[in-house]
């Protein structure tokens, strides 16, 4: 088959190159274009140097690429530049994997309040496919925009979701914590190696973007209103992340009930796996994979049950979610580029 021309919009970010990683070994895609403001006319070894002898083509401005000859697009750039950016690249017959959170908020009044910012593409967001990829494929055979989901609300919902007919979704605490790669590649002086080795903290407690994200799905799954209890942590690793989810079951429910549930929803699953009982997922087996382990534990109050998510922030949580959404848009095997076996140690 003709391989897809396929560009990269924000190459020098973590995720544009998790990206690219993720493209070079997909037999069905053509990485033909990489675009960074800051190192336009850079050689992309220039900025990411394990990426050298590879024959990537030169970063450029993404004014420079000639889109009507670009069929699929992962735009990995910042909120708000990702909105007027693919406003002004999309059309009919390319595919756009937004990995910003420009798209992924339907209500354009929620997305103004969590983002500071008018959203200026109504028609697009209407369009737009939330990209969770198990459980939105009827939607993706269609798009031609997609939103891929955040870290946190990626490995979040695929440990709710299943479960909303058992437990209290009233009552949903998620604490979470998550690699440093995570806040992306910026200069900040809160995330240079002395304000992050040795310790862990919690930031943007009760205000953090994702938190809307994950009420706004749950929600849109239930028919009512949620709003759930979401604290991120930064702790001291590179990449990875892990969800911790307290949930209070049903009266009559048991955990084994609930076990039986998650096991049969994600029984046929390729990346998503619930783990045998007893086994407590660990951010470490799972790096640098497209996978998310789940695994279900009884609390001490015999009515609440504690549900563990582990995830690579970088790739299931980002780049490898949006190589899948495009392989369940163009109909392939969910799984063609994305067969990585976890990096350990």
């Amino acid at each position: 088959m003709t391989k897809l021309k396929t560009a990269v919009l924000g190459a020098s970010g973590y995720t544009g190159a998790e990206a690219v990683r993720l493209i070079m070994g997909h037999p069905n895609l053509d990485l033909v274009a990489l675009t960074a403001h800051r190192h336009a006319d850079k050689a992309y070894a220039d900025v990411y140097p394990h990426l050298a002898h590879q024959g990537l083509p030169d970063l450029q401005n993404w004014q420079d690429v000639k889109w009507d000859e670009i069929d699929a697009v992962f735009a990995c750039l910042p909120h708000g530049a990702s909105e007027d950016t693919i406003a002004e690249i999309a059309h009919k017959d390319n595919k756009i994997i937004d990995l910003s959170a420009d798209f992924r908020l339907k209500n354009a009044g929620v997305y103004l309040q969590t983002y500071g910012r008018k959203h200026t593409s109504p028609d697009l967001l209407a369009n737009a496919v939330y990209g969770l990829t198990e459980y939105a494929r009827d939607d993706l055979k269609n798009a031609s925009l997609v939103a891929c989901p955040g870290c946190y609300p990626t490995a979040s919902l695929l440990a709710i979701l299943p479960g909303l007919d058992l437990f209290d979704t009233d009552n949903i605490i998620i604490d979470a914590k998550s690699g440093v790669s995570g806040a992306g590649r910026k200069e900040s002086t809160a995330l240079i190696y002395p304000e992050t080795a040795e310790g862990a903290h919690a930031y943007a407690i009760g205000s953090h973007r994702h938190g809307p994200e994950i009420d706004e799905k749950i929600s849109a799954a239930t028919g009512k209103k949620i709003t759930v209890s979401f604290t991120p942590h930064l702790v001291p690793m590179n990449r990875g992340m892990i969800a911790t989810v307290n949930v209070e079951l049903n009266q009559g429910v048991t955990i084994q009930e609930l076990r039986a549930a998650y096991e049969n929803h994600y029984k046929n699953e390729a990346f998503v796996h619930v783990e045998p009982e007893g086994v407590v997922p660990h951010t470490r087996h799972i790096r640098a994979s497209n996978q998310c382990r789940i695994g279900i534990f009884p609390d001490r109050n015999p009515r609440r049950v504690v549900i563990i998510s582990v995830i690579d922030n970088l790739t299931k949580g980002s780049s490898g979610q949006a190589v899948q959404n495009l392989n369940a848009m163009m109909g392939w095997d969910e799984t063609l580029g994305l067969n990585l076996v976890p990096i350990f140690p």
